[in-house]
């Protein structure tokens, strides 16, 4: 397995930002199903103490991304077709209810800030999503919704699919992936206020993800 690249961080706000280090990987999909992970090693990779690391990560099995096993391993949760299907069920409802609501206050210059986002130069493998413009451009767009309710709900919901996420990018489907084909399709809803062709095009992309586990 490959070290997965987490940033170091400022020393100042230390715990928080241990802990939004730490989200920010699992989110992108640094560590897949079943990985055992060691509080040492992440101290390392942080270039921190264990304290803030243990805080954090307490934080995480809270919210679901990690398993405090009965040996005291931590442990990514392993695949679950069930867990699986319910991800996608809540992500299609709650993205689209963020949706609804942006699209009530969207503005043109917004619509324009998604676009260029989908203009950037792709990062990280060429074989493999762009993940990070795909959270930009969803947590953008939902974040025009102003929802202090629906907002963390999302947060966890990816936070929890990251590990999903990284089995999907590793398999030979993702590479097939036209990764910006609904993104394109939601900034022309947005345009036109489309409700109906927004809800379309946002379903299609959260489920073509979940096809390549769940056919």
């Amino acid at each position: 397995m490959s070290t997965p690249i987490i940033a170091r961080i400022d020393p100042l706000k230390l715990r928080e930002n241990v802990y939004f280090a730490l989200r920010d990987a699992f989110t992108r999909g640094a560590f897949a199903p079943g990985d055992v992970l060691s509080l040492r090693t992440l101290a390392d990779q942080l270039g921190v103490s264990m304290t803030p690391v243990r805080e954090a990560v307490r934080r995480l099995v809270a919210e679901g991304a990690l398993v405090d096993t009965p040996s005291r391993t931590l442990m990514v949760p392993a695949f679950d077709a069930r867990r699986a299907a319910d991800l996608k069920a809540a992500r299609l409802a709650l993205e689209k209810l963020a949706l609804d609501q942006a699209m009530e206050r969207i503005t043109p210059a917004e619509i324009d800030a998604l676009d260029a986002i989908l203009a950037r130069p792709k990062t990280g493998p060429a074989t493999q999503p762009d993940l990070i413009a795909n959270h930009d451009f969803h947590h953008t767009l939902y974040g025009v919704s102003g929802s202090a309710i629906l907002l963390p709900m999302i947060e966890a919901l990816w936070l929890q699919y990251g590990a999903y996420l990284n089995l999907i990018i590793n398999r030979p489907a993702a590479g097939l992936i036209d990764e910006h084909a609904h993104h394109h399709e939601i900034i022309a809803a947005l345009r036109k206020g489309d409700r109906g062709a927004a809800h379309a095009a946002l379903e299609a992309d959260i489920t073509r993800s979940f096809h390549v586990l769940l056919p």
